[in-house]
């Protein structure tokens, strides 16, 4: 009889207990331990089995765990006597930034300061007896909720002398999600007074720590060292294309293939492998997230469990508002197309605003995107920057950002689909009416940071637009954008799949008011570049009769949009 999946357990204690399914990851304890490193950073993406490691982590060398050994008994870890007589005998701080989501800075402090103050009320013990002298007993009572700064950025080292005197031995520092504040912080507009804190209590809690035994932090991302982690020359970071912990966090295919069948689902590996397969870490291909995997497990339906777009607000603000190159390429990884791009696994968050490489950076790191090859760039003793091969990770993946992309157009989505209905139709005035309802609802939602103003960015709108025409039209059409044909780059052509439907080239532009008096003037100027440059020569190419090309200029002037042909 299969197990319970036991969905959302992040307690390592109450799997073990309760019988629940669970993948034997106790291997990284014994691969970390031995590795000596000081302070380690691992980035792995969202609901990959951080959390439940370091709670396994924890409940491994924590003295508040001291006998539990039957937590471990039939487990990897427990097959070596010197790891058996290691378990419970470390003073352990664990701790969480994981729900520290917040929409300005204030919040944000004192939420960690919730954090830590938590962290010293569970170890209110040391203020009995004389194991702190009363000066460190007042520095200790200190650690509230609204504690200044200064003991906020201290407490964990201060907690750690406290620990390390009281037991006897150095202490073990945890702390999980520790890139989600920043995360928020770049999202909300907070990012300089958030790096500021973090910098400070980094600083002490990882580097000037002389009762520090060794620590792990657990995030999606590798914040820039120049952000943050500047002073920590004793880090080892451990990114997706790093070789070590390749298998301690998400389950392997032998390890998926071995649950289905266990829960009677053998019969579906290649579909399971479509939808769920894709993400690589270090050498290691074909790994699957584990939340994903389990709820399949769990409910038998295939859909989407880890690219929920609850999660994605990043991702989504970083897409609508990017900018025409940024589109684009996201276009080419939309149609199943592949992305070569330059990669660099320091996440720059202030670069995100207007640097694409940056931006594919973070979806890589977060697992939207998967490295399928790479080009080291040498000439004449000169070693550029390699060039990734990037594509969507998998099925799954590719049906959040279909989602998501519909979701743009969900505030006027009757106007956006009567639109789509014009446009195959042919109905020019139906066209104009409902494509200036729909520019009027989310032009300033395609704009930089969602700003309504009468200034907006016609080519953030458009390009927006083109994406949902290829979620909506894929089926039926092959959808291309700035693509060469005739003597020019067209800006949209939509190719027929079916013979009997018409081939549609549109041609937007800008009202220029020094060469146009009206925005008829600007779809006339369209209409000629279209003909000018022989935009429909690539259709005739392919066969299609010249009287099966619909043509449409579209001028843009504020949110005002006029549709010819």
């Amino acid at each position: 009889m299969a197990r319970s999946t036991g969905i959302g357990i992040q307690d390592f204690s109450k799997i073990i207990e309760r019988n629940n399914f669970y993948v034997d990851k106790t291997h990284f304890i014994k691969e970390w331990w031995e590795s000596q490193d000081e302070v380690t950073l691992i980035a792995r993406p969202r609901r990959f089995g951080k959390t439940l490691t370091m709670s396994m982590t924890e409940q491994f060398f924590s003295v508040k765990y001291a006998g539990r050994g039957d937590l471990f008994e039939g487990l990897s870890i427990w097959q070596e006597e010197k790891y058996r007589a290691l378990q419970g005998t470390y003073p352990v701080i664990s701790l969480s930034f994981a729900n520290i989501k917040e929409t300005n800075y204030q919040n944000a402090r004192k939420k960690i300061g919730h954090i830590l103050a938590g962290e010293y009320a569970r170890c209110a013990f040391l203020l009995e007896g004389d194991c702190l002298n009363e000066q460190e007993k007042d520095t200790f009572r200190r650690k509230t909720v609204d504690m200044d700064d200064t003991d906020a950025t201290l407490a964990i080292n201060q907690l750690s002398e406290y620990l390390c005197r009281y037991y006897g031995k150095k202490v073990i520092i945890l702390l999980d999600e520790y890139d989600t504040p920043m995360q928020e912080a770049y999202v909300y507009g907070y990012w300089e007074e958030i790096v500021a804190f973090t910098r400070s209590m980094f600083n002490s809690a990882f580097k000037t720590n002389p009762w520090l035994e060794r620590a792990i932090m657990t995030g999606i991302t590798r914040v820039s060292k120049e952000s943050i982690f500047s002073d920590l020359n004793n880090l080892e970071v451990v990114t997706t294309t790093a070789g070590k912990y390749e298998t301690a966090f998400g389950f392997t295919e032998e390890e998926v293939f071995a649950a289905l069948d266990e829960f009677g689902m053998g019969g579906e590996k290649q579909k399971v492998k479509w939808w769920y397969d894709g993400f690589i870490f270090g050498n290691s291909k074909d790994i699957y997230n584990p939340w994903s995997i389990l709820n399949l497990l769990d409910k038998k339906k295939f859909t989407t469990y880890w690219a929920n777009t609850s999660s994605n607000s990043l991702v989504g603000k970083l897409i609508r508002e990017g900018g025409r190159d940024v589109k684009e390429s996201f276009e080419k990884l939309m149609k199943g197309e592949h992305l070569w791009a330059p990669i660099d696994e320091q996440i720059v968050y202030n670069w995100l605003d207007d640097n694409e490489y940056a931006i594919w950076s973070l979806f890589v790191a977060s697992g939207y995107l998967k490295i399928l090859d790479y080009e080291k760039y040498e000439e004449d003793d000169f070693v550029g920057e390699p060039q990734y091969e990037l594509a969507l990770t998998n099925h799954e993946v590719e049906i959040m950002f279909k989602s998501m992309i519909r979701g743009w157009f969900v505030r006027d989505a009757s106007n956006y689909n009567a639109f789509i209905k014009a446009l195959l139709s042919g109905d020019k005035k139906a066209m104009n009416y409902y494509m200036n309802k729909v520019a009027l609802a989310t032009f300033s939602y395609f704009d930089v940071g969602g700003r309504p103003s009468g200034n907006t960015e016609p080519e953030r709108f458009y390009h927006g637009f083109v994406l949902g025409l290829i979620v909506d039209l894929a089926d039926g059409y092959a959808i291309t954008s700035n693509r060469e044909s005739g003597y020019g780059r067209y800006d949209v052509m939509l190719e027929p799949y079916d013979a009997k439907d018409d081939a549609i080239i549109l041609e937007f532009k800008v009202r220029d008011p020094e060469d146009e008096g009206t925005l008829h003037d600007t779809v006339q100027a369209a209409l000629l570049q279209i003909e000018e440059k022989k935009y429909a020569q690539a259709l005739v190419e392919k066969g299609i009769p010249v009287d099966k090309i619909r043509k449409y200029g579209f001028a843009f002037e504020g949110k005002e949009v006029l549709i010819g042909s």
